[in-house]
């Protein structure tokens, strides 16, 4: 087995040798748009996990997600081979293309969070106006007179009258 440390180096020099060998050497034009965002390695060294994203042509066009996977799954072999002689390990890792959803979820907490700051912006529009269903002030406070209130009930001294607590207590 192979320590952690030495399996965190693995990936991330398989993911740069895959991102360069799609960039640069193949030349499957479903391939354009790929970016491998991630590797992982286990921790025998034997399988490795890549995940990737897909970019449309233009802003507006809608990624080929089947055609992506279906071009990285026939480069496989050959993505492979490179790993192998770039890499010098024993035992060249299989290589599994997984697509990274990580920028979906992204972008829909965006959206979601877009929403949010909407409604609180509606709701601040409409309280502005509002008045409240009760007074104003619906807690009794001391008066001018002296009397208690249900502020001294709840903790507030009042400088006449300090609480005795129990030993006055008439039972």
């Amino acid at each position: 087995m192979a320590d952690r440390a030495r399996a965190r180096r693995l990936a991330k020099r398989i993911s740069t040798i895959v991102a360069s060998a799609i960039e640069y050497e193949i030349k499957d034009p479903r391939l354009a748009g790929v970016t491998i965002t991630d590797a992982k390695v286990t921790a025998d060294l034997h399988d490795a996990t890549l995940y990737y994203t897909v970019l449309g042509r233009t802003l507006d066009d809608e990624p080929d997600y089947a055609g992506a996977a279906m071009a990285l799954e026939r480069a496989n072999g050959v993505l492979r081979t490179k790993v192998g002689a770039g890499t010098g390990v024993k035992f060249t890792p299989t290589l599994t293309f997984v697509r990274d959803t990580v920028p979906d979820v992204a972008h829909r907490m965006e959206e979601l969070l877009a929403r949010a700051r909407q409604a609180d912006a509606d709701l601040a529009r409409v309280r502005q106006g509002a008045k409240p269903a009760g007074d104003a002030q619906p807690y009794r406070v001391v008066g001018d007179n002296g009397d208690t209130s249900l502020t001294h009930e709840l903790g507030a001294t009042n400088t006449d009258e300090q609480d005795s607590g129990d030993r006055d207590r008439d039972d």
